[in-house]
């Protein structure tokens, strides 16, 4: 009987949502970066690391288009450069302290053409 109730409830969720979403959402496809902490750096020394953006369970995720932007204050002589899916925090330090910043992630979804017009689909779960 359990397990009669939940197929029906899978079923119900398919009628009342489309395929595609509710699919979407059981699959849950989401932009994400990892939770980093950076090594140290020393003044007057080169600085350099770098993580990478992808979109949670999406085999074609270098199909979006990604953006970047940094929140925060990275040391004098630091800066942020993007490099399609990859960050780099590089540079050579000027001043010393304790640094906090976040990264915040944009994707929008890839392009698909129609034979009118282009048009968006954008298959990540709101």
């Amino acid at each position: 009987m359990k397990r009669l109730l939940t197929l029906l409830l899978v079923f119900s969720l398919f009628t009342i949502y489309s395929c595609d979403d509710f699919l979407d959402c059981v699959i849950n496809r989401r932009p994400e970066l990892p939770d980093k902490s950076f090594a140290v750096g020393s003044i007057d020394s080169y600085y350099y690391e770098e993580f990478d953006a992808q979109i949670k369970n999406e085999p074609r995720d270098n199909n979006y288009g990604y953006d970047f932007d940094l929140d925060g204050n990275l040391p004098d002589g630091l800066g942020m450069v993007v490099d399609f899916r990859t960050v780099s925090i590089e540079g050579t330090p000027s001043a010393a302290g304790t640094f906090r910043f976040t990264v915040f992630l944009y994707v929008d979804p890839p392009l698909t053409y129609d034979e009118d017009n282009e048009t968006y689909d954008d298959p990540l779960c709101s």
